[in-house]
């Protein structure tokens, strides 16, 4: 099939990941992508954020750049029709972002096929966040926006009750997680040169990946170091960077653990995998209730032994005591309980971590396996190619 892709995303973060993975298996499956998207995109490094973009957000009033971001789906438009004219398409597929109109627009006027990725509510996430200051006109979008399109595929089914309150029918939501290329996370992956280069050699390495928020949790992960980590020769390698950083630094120094603790900063995308390879327990502290973090396939991908919160999405891949240990993220205390019990049973270790990557085989949690869905649906709504 001749596919239009077509996102908004200006950061180069997970999110670039998830498009241009997808983009690839699709293209592995032999179909042709026509990509349109913001120029800039391209030319961002890996960890970037969305620049000029970002300062707008900033410094406008709320209703005036979400005027502004409204106005943008007529620049869309314009650009999704040229490339309809120039490359006649079988199918459209369309990443969700607010206030962003022009996929629905061109699906009703071309009638072409149209799957929305969803990847979060981002009505009720920028409300929570940031604030709108036009959430009647955010709300009415994001519902014009889903019902819009053909099939509506949220990332979880915990994402997917989102769509259905939208007034999405059920028969129009299909569920594709996020998933890996095994051939780059895999457990053939060797992190022992990253072990040495961090000096790990002998020890317990505790993991974590990611942009590091406050409310990730990972102090627990430093205290957890303060009280077991001389006794377990622990030490917590945490690959990434953010707002939370700071913060983690300085408790780290005040509980005196700061040797045991490695923050490596933003790390090269294709370095991640050397770097979960280094891991003996992989750490997901916390999660958004409706996220699909690209991070838990990785380390699943990976075989590792994973410690993550007993949520609603993160129960739809992992299952405690089979696949992972999973904590009660409300009780105090549950998380180190679950962490001390990996920490001490290196035979748990390695049956959660191998049940792990056996679970991403048989459900084929990969970005060939999401395309070949993506293709099995077009398929259903009539794409020819």
């Amino acid at each position: 099939m001749k596919i239009l892709y077509h996102h908004r995303v200006g950061s180069k973060d997970g999110q670039a990941v998830h498009i241009e993975e997808l983009i690839a298996a699709l293209k592995r499956r032999g179909h042709a992508i026509a990509l349109v998207a913001p120029p800039a995109a391209a030319e961002q490094d890996f960890g970037a954020d969305a620049g000029f973009v970002d300062t707008l957000k900033r410094l406008l009033p709320k209703p005036v750049y979400e005027i502004l971001e409204l106005g943008y789906s007529v620049v869309a438009y314009r650009r999704l029709a040229r490339a309809f004219r120039q490359v006649r398409p079988d199918a459209f597929y369309e990443r969700y972002n607010l206030y962003l109109l022009a996929g629905v627009w061109l699906r009703r006027r071309r009638g072409i096929p149209m799957i929305l990725e969803v990847n979060a509510p981002l009505m009720l996430e920028r409300q929570n966040n940031n604030g709108l200051g036009l959430p009647w006109l955010a709300r009415w979008v994001e519902r014009a926006t889903w019902r819009g399109a053909d099939v509506v595929a949220p990332v979880t089914d915990a994402l997917a009750d989102h769509v259905r309150r939208a007034g999405v029918p059920e028969d129009r939501i299909v569920v594709i997680p996020n998933g890996i290329d095994p051939q780059h996370f895999g457990p053939h992956v060797d992190g022992t040169p990253v072990r040495v280069r961090h000096g790990l050699q002998g020890r317990l390495v505790l993991g974590f990946t990611g942009f590091m928020r406050p409310w990730h949790g990972l102090d627990r992960v430093i205290r957890f170091l303060a009280i077991h980590g001389e006794a377990a020769n622990l030490h917590a390698l945490l690959v990434g960077d953010g707002p939370a950083r700071p913060e983690l630094e300085r408790l780290a120094a005040d509980l005196g653990v700061t040797g045991r603790v490695t923050f490596t900063g933003i790390v090269d995308r294709d370095a991640i995998a050397a770097h979960v390879a280094a891991f003996d327990v992989a750490l997901q502290p916390d999660v958004t209730d409706y996220a699909s973090p690209l991070k838990l396939f990785e380390y699943m991908g990976l075989a590792k032994a994973i410690v993550a919160p007993a949520r609603r999405n993160i129960r739809e891949v992992l299952t405690d005591g089979a696949n992972a240990l999973l904590f009660e993220p409300d009780r105090e205390g549950s998380f180190e309980e679950a962490l001390a019990r990996m920490v001490a049973d290196p035979a748990l270790r390695a049956r959660l971590g191998a049940a792990a990557l056996r679970t991403v085989q048989d459900r084929r949690l990969t970005w060939d396996g999401n395309a070949e869905r993506v293709e099995t649906l077009f398929r259903r709504l009539g794409a020819k190619g």
